[in-house]
């Protein structure tokens, strides 16, 4: 991301403008599909197997783009993408696909994902020397105990053990990782086609040798599974990200990330309209906390990109 002030104060949609909140709700809603997608498959499906299959045909559908258009594909862009790939795709989408396969409920996980700008401003002390404020530490102790009291309710009523918690968490502080280590070895931007076209390749290779011991990934030729993979790929992965570029292209970061907010209560109603997952007074309370810590947190956040 850059730096969105100059934009706030030039930009000629410094007014307001009517597609801000069409695109920002098809925004909501696509970022919400990736877990509800998952969620909807795993019924059916193994986990690895949907996570296989959505990288290795997101990576394979925007290969030959990363092969033919600039900048041409180096070694050392490779092997920093595989890295990047592992950490926040294969360990992030595994985390949080892991723990909604063992029960914990759609909407927290979504929750816990979203805390991502707080990993990213905790790491970037020691790794960027850009050490927390005060203010961000405040935030960031809101956020946690907002998940706390969203963790304790749903667990209480669902079925997941506690330590499932640990796996979206992980996940969540390896994309965070991946986000540091990116702006530290290579500032300036790689193109985001050649990012995510290598990410996912190197994620389905990752998930695909997980799966061999375990039976291997190949799934029932069926047409929800068609559809269901259709969906993750289309819709929340080249929607998702597709509406995010798109939306930053046209409004500051700090307003988009702001309607980013709003993707962890969507997920929660339509995962309890859906599947009848616990949704409480308690747990919407939580949801409120959390987010206020983050955007509490995000706001003295130096820039990324």
């Amino acid at each position: 991301m850059v730096d969105g002030t100059m934009t706030d104060l030039t930009s000629p949609r410094r007014r307001f403008d009517p597609a801000f909140p069409l695109l920002s709700a098809l925004l909501v809603l696509t970022w919400s599909t990736g877990f509800l997608g998952v969620r909807w498959m795993s019924d059916a499906t193994p986990i690895l197997t949907i996570l296989f299959w959505r990288c290795l045909m997101s990576g394979l559908i925007l290969l030959p783009f990363a092969l033919t258009q600039k900048p041409r594909l180096t070694r050392r862009l490779m092997a920093e993408q595989v890295l990047f790939g592992a950490l926040g795709m294969f360990l992030y989408l595994g985390g949080f696909a892991s723990a909604i396969g063992l029960g914990v409920p759609t909407g927290l996980v979504a929750l816990i994902a979203d805390m991502l700008p707080l990993g990213v401003a905790v790491l970037s002390g020691p790794l960027l020397g850009q050490p927390l404020t005060a203010r961000q530490w405040l935030g960031t102790g809101v956020a946690v105990a907002g998940v706390a009291l969203v963790s304790g309710d749903g667990l209480r009523l669902g079925t997941a053990p506690l330590w499932a918690l640990a796996l979206p968490v992980g996940g969540t502080l390896c994309f965070a990782l991946a986000a540091v280590l990116q702006r530290r070895l290579r500032p300036d931007a790689t193109p985001v086609l050649h990012s995510v076209c290598l990410q996912s390749l190197t994620a389905a290779a990752l998930f695909g040798l997980v799966g061999l011991p375990m039976g291997g990934v190949m799934p029932q030729a069926t047409l929800g599974f068609g559809l269901g993979i259709g969906w993750l790929v289309l819709v929340a992965t080249f929607g998702g990200y597709g509406l995010y570029y798109l939306c930053l292209a046209r409004y500051a970061p700090a307003r988009v990330t702001s309607v980013l907010y709003l993707s962890p209560p969507v997920t929660m109603l339509w995962a309890t309209l859906l599947w009848g997952e616990p949704l409480t007074a308690l747990m919407m309370l939580g949801t409120a906390i959390t987010l206020a810590g983050v955007m509490l947190a995000a706001g003295q956040t130096p820039a990324t990109t």
